[in-house]
């Protein structure tokens, strides 16, 4: 799908579509007031006859009957002008893209960039505009006879003058890296365990290094068994999988810059292992890798916006099955942090392979490392499926990773990691066990990834146990893998990093 902006009178230009909007209570915006004039009052009418408030994500859809340039007009409401959001163009812009597709419409142009937002620029506008696009009219058909026919080919976004256009194109161009590469992570999350395994993974993270310049490096089972990675090398013991270790490195800031590492976890399937899950829903555990998944788009989104940063991404790899050589509850594991680790339920394994790489992200000295993880079911009895739990132990690298979720639509938020909870996952035959009480679950689970975390290292740890994989479409969000993480991490390293 092609967008672009473009300094055109919305009024006066062939397309099938016109994106309109209203603020809650007002009548008519200039924009607006211009349509209906030429509609003969028609807008004025319809609004009046169908009830229409303005109210956020409220729409109002008609054909012009020949009557004007455009085909059909869309009205959505944004809510009150005070609250207006680059978050809200977002949104309006996802459901104007559902709206116009399933109207048959091919070509359509979209005023929203018009709009007034807080603290958002015309060029951010059109940069929500292209993500809430993409990510709406995003499809997993790939393994389907049957394909989607209904495509939107052109988006164009109106500018006021010359100069805007040139900066609402970059913007644009920016969203779709963002909506492309959180795709890309939305596919492998959606692909099923027989075809996303762990070399799968690393296949993709080769062929997005190549393509965008990443050095990466793939460590096999006999190279992880070498460094002694007994977390990853516990859980992929029962699969006929081999495990994978993925690094990807992005080394393209001031080299006396420390670089930021995101950790992914990329259990591609899990069924609990011994400690097997039940079996209604076990299909959906092909998105225990999600956090991976928005590892490896993170750094196909920096590569690909040529971001001068430092940024590393590690994904552990393997599946999670209840072989004959698969751990056991009761097991003792040696992670490359040199911490002993008991196994108390082998469904609890994420953070296994988790304190690997964790423990591997020292070696690179960073300036802060940031992991996100479908871990716990805890989380999601927490916060639902709103927000992820947001956990560390910096409270300036917490403050910018919650101020920036919320800028791009996916809020974390902070949980406490006090020492009390350190003490519940103490083992008595070894340093640590894997699980703890019941209770306060997605915080005794990220007190066990703190011990595999130097003492001097920024760690924040992002639970997206209820938020990555969706089973209700929303706004730009599609039924299944959300492709959570992508966006944000890349709007984080740009705060993080004062480098966009």
């Amino acid at each position: 799908m092609k967008i672009t902006a473009k300094f055109l009178d919305a009024n006066e230009t062939a397309t099938g579509g016109l994106v309109l909007w209203l603020n809650k209570g007002e009548k008519q915006s200039p924009l607006v007031r211009k349509v209906d004039k030429a509609l003969n009052g028609h807008i004025t009418q319809i609004i009046k006859e169908r009830d229409f408030s303005g109210n956020a994500l409220e729409t109002l859809s008609f054909d012009t009957l020949g009557q004007h340039p455009a085909k059909r007009i869309l009205i959505i409401g944004l809510g009150e002008k005070a609250d207006v959001t680059a978050e809200t163009i977002r949104q309006a812009s996802g459901k104007s893209a559902t709206a116009m597709k399933q109207a048959g419409i091919k070509i359509y142009i979209s005023t929203l960039a018009r709009a007034q937002a807080k603290q958002a620029t015309p060029a951010e506008l059109a940069q929500a505009i292209a993500e809430g696009t993409l990510l709406a009219l995003y499809t997993f058909d790939k393994l389907k006879s049957e394909k989607e026919t209904k495509k939107i080919d052109e988006l164009k976004i109106v500018a006021r003058s010359a100069k805007e256009e040139g900066l609402m194109t970059k913007g644009a161009k920016k969203g779709v890296t963002l909506a492309e590469s959180a795709c890309l992570a939305r596919d492998l999350i959606n692909s099923p365990g027989n075809f996303a395994t762990p070399s799968h993974l690393a296949d993709q993270a080769r062929k997005i290094s190549r393509e965008f310049g990443i050095r990466t490096k793939i460590l096999d089972a006999k190279a992880i068994e070498k460094l002694q990675m007994g977390g990853l090398m516990g859980v992929a013991s029962g699969s006929h999988q081999p495990a994978k270790f993925i690094i990807m490195e992005w080394l393209k800031g001031p080299k006396a810059e420390k670089p930021i590492l995101l950790v992914g976890k990329g259990l591609t399937f899990d069924t609990g292992g011994i400690s097997i899950k039940p079996a209604g829903g076990m299909e959906e555990m092909k998105s225990d890798m999600s956090g991976g998944a928005a590892v490896i788009g993170a750094m196909r989104a920096i590569s690909a916006l040529k971001m001068k940063v430092n940024v590393v991404g590690l994904v552990p790899a393997t599946e999670n099955m209840p072989g004959g050589s698969a751990i056991k509850p009761g097991d003792v594991l040696k992670g490359l942090s040199g911490v002993t680790m008991e196994v108390i339920n082998t469904d609890a394994e994420g953070r296994l392979i988790l304190a690997d790489a964790l423990a591997y992200a020292e070696r690179y000295k960073p300036d802060c490392v940031i992991d996100m993880a479908t871990l716990t079911g805890a989380c999601m009895v927490a916060l639902g499926d709103f927000a992820s739990g947001l956990f560390g132990n910096d409270e300036t690298l917490i403050k910018q990773l919650k101020e920036t979720s919320e800028e791009i639509g996916e809020p974390c938020w902070p949980m406490p990691l006090w020492p009390e909870y350190e003490a519940l996952i103490k083992s008595d035959v070894a340093d640590v066990k894997n699980v703890g009480p019941r209770a306060g679950g997605a915080i005794t689970a990220a007190a066990f990834l703190k011990k595999h975390v130097g003492a001097e290292t920024k760690w924040a740890h992002i639970d997206v146990a209820g938020t990555a994989y969706t089973a209700k479409a929303r706004h730009y969000i599609t039924k299944g893998g959300v492709g959570l993480g992508v966006r944000h991490m890349v709007r984080f390293i740009e705060k993080r990093t004062d480098v966009k």
